[in-house]
């Protein structure tokens, strides 16, 4: 192809991507992927008061992680959660409940201190506003409640928008694990909006979780910065790259801290499914990947992902929007071909009974039913 018509083929397809995505126009991109190892390493690894060198976040690899906390006492544990909440609670590999613990910490700390900035004379009237918000957003995180009891937290990052990963169901015990991955608009703030119940990872968790009658452990994983609108990030790579290797990282984690004989099914929504293919998830990692709602996998066919890994694509159903969208890859636009294309090569999944791009985890779809089923393992 000449360049002349590389040109005008660009220009087609970011026209049809601000069609099909930019109502009102594109919203502004540039969002900032929160990467590298959790608030505290560094204070962590310069921490000498067990007389040996601590797992250094940045380059550990969870099996190092495990393999350090199974040689401590109990009381060794605990004190390091106590002392670093925001890094063991991140800290992939190490025991599930000690992170969950560590996490709570974190978040109460995170609480009193935007408390503190909401009172502090020294700062704008601007400056109180959003700390008392950040205030009430910790609080409610704190004092709400899940199926089986309080809220359980498996990572907890304030950095910018703020990450998050919510567990329901015995994560440490559960015969399966399955793993939510959202798409765009995600972060702390909305990872559990009561306004799009089934749109957001906690809602689809949820909704999964009692599907297979808490028989599944899921995780409502808003573990990487998600584009904010549907414009350029949206519709590039960049923050899907930085999020496929946050979750590889959780899935090696997963590996070593609950069975492994039994990888979690990724359940991938919208951009989400970006992330997913990108990631390539292995047989040790993913036990299967179910996408729905996808503008692509960031590949021309299932043939460039790992082949021993059931790939899953849910039926587009007549009201999702995302059948607007090109199904193109073209200099950095676009997220390759579509996956419910028989050509792409994914095994369908039906989604009679859903509505809209959010739908697909909705109770009494047939969408939801199957989903269960693979959570459970059937189907493999």
């Amino acid at each position: 192809m000449g360049k002349q018509r590389i040109r005008h083929a660009l220009a087609a397809t970011a026209l049809a991507l601000v069609a099909a995505l930019g109502v009102g126009g594109w919203a502004a991109g540039g969002e900032r992927a929160v990467t590298g190892p959790p608030p505290g390493s560094a204070e962590w690894v310069a921490d000498t008061t067990l007389g040996l060198p601590l797992p250094d976040p940045a380059t550990a690899r969870p099996a190092e992680v495990a393999a350090f906390f199974a040689r401590l006492p109990p009381a060794a544990r605990e004190a390091l959660a106590v002392r670093h909440p925001l890094v063991v609670g991140n800290l992939d590999g190490a025991p599930v409940e000690l992170r969950l613990r560590a996490n709570t910490l974190a978040i109460a700390a995170e609480r009193d201190r935007a408390a503190a900035r909401a009172v502090d004379p020294a700062l704008t009237p601007q400056d109180h506003t959003a700390a008392r918000e950040h205030a009430e957003r910790y609080r409610a995180l704190l004092d709400g409640s899940a199926p089986g009891g309080p809220r359980r937290f498996l990572a907890f990052d304030p950095r910018g928008r703020g990450l998050v990963a919510e567990v329901f169901g015995d994560l440490a015990g559960a015969g399966r694990v399955a793993v939510v991955v959202p798409g765009s608009d995600i972060d702390l703030r909305t990872f559990d909006r009561t306004g799009d119940p089934y749109g957001t990872p906690v809602g689809m968790a949820r909704a999964l979780y009692g599907a297979t009658g808490g028989r599944t452990a899921v995780i409502a994983w808003a573990g990487y910065t998600t584009p904010l609108g549907l414009g350029p990030d949206a519709a590039t790579e960049q923050l899907a790259r930085a999020g496929a290797g946050r979750l590889t990282r959780l899935l090696d984690g997963l590996a070593v801290s609950t069975r492994p004989d039994a990888p979690p099914t990724v359940f991938c929504h919208s951009y989400g499914s970006v992330v997913c293919g990108l990631a390539r998830p292995g047989p040790g990692l993913a036990s299967g990947v179910v996408v729905l709602g996808s503008p692509g996998l960031g590949v021309d066919s299932a043939a460039a992902l790992d082949p021993r890994v059931p790939l899953w694509a849910t039926a587009r159903n007549d009201s999702d929007w995302i059948g607007r969208v090109p199904f193109v890859r073209l200099l950095g636009l676009g997220h390759g071909a579509d996956p419910t294309d028989p050509a792409f090569g994914a095994r369908p999944l039906p989604s009679t009974g859903s509505h809209g791009h959010s739908g697909y985890f909705a109770p009494g779809t047939a969408s939801l039913a199957a989903f269960a089923g693979l959570a459970l393992g059937l189907g493999h």
